[in-house]
């Protein structure tokens, strides 16, 4: 059984950060005066494999924890979008590579204690590369070509520092070597 929310007041309302605080009702009637919810839209990440079988990895600056770390391409999904149709133009913007077909592989929570999105996971397959990046203004990503097993090795020795790439990692190479 959920909580009731009571109340809810915004902090913040701007397009990539939204921050409320409910008042809730517990299912044993305890109120929770103060829990403070951040609205984010749903993301999308992908393992995206070259037609080499190389995985298009990312270098950015992540300002939070004032860090460059290895990623994947991703980001979030536009009004009106479908996750599959957000990771195609996502791969497209952040490395000018087009592929051949997409694995969904499921969805998972950053922090579902404070944040509200999802993130949707793909497995991509068969890139080209068709163009030049279109970065948003205030992306700064230099694109790797890494080798399929140094990406398993990055994954086993936790140098993926981006907790959801690192699940999406694992999700793919579960289910390609399912379909083994």
């Amino acid at each position: 059984m959920d909580w009731k929310i009571l109340s809810s007041e915004y902090l913040s309302h701007h397009q990539y950060f939204t921050a409320r605080v409910d008042k809730c009702e517990r299912r044993d009637g305890k109120i929770v005066p103060e829990y403070f919810v951040v609205e984010l839209p749903a993301c999308v990440v992908a393992m995206a494999l070259t037609e080499n079988n190389e995985v298009l990895m990312i270098k950015q600056y992540r300002h939070p924890i004032k860090k460059t770390i290895l990623e994947l391409p991703g980001g979030f999904i536009d009004k009106g979008e479908t996750p599959e149709q957000a990771i195609k133009r996502e791969l497209m913007e952040e490395t000018g590579y087009q592929f051949d077909s997409f694995d969904y592989l499921g969805k998972v929570a950053a922090n579902p204690g404070v944040l509200d999105n999802y993130t949707h996971m793909f497995l991509a397959k068969g890139g080209k590369k068709v163009s030049e990046q279109e970065l948003d203004a205030n992306e700064d990503i230099e694109i790797l070509l890494t080798a399929f097993d140094e990406v398993k090795q990055l994954l086993n020795e936790n140098k993926i520092e981006q907790a959801l790439h690192a699940a999406c990692i694992f999700y793919a190479l579960q289910k390609i070597d399912s379909q083994k």
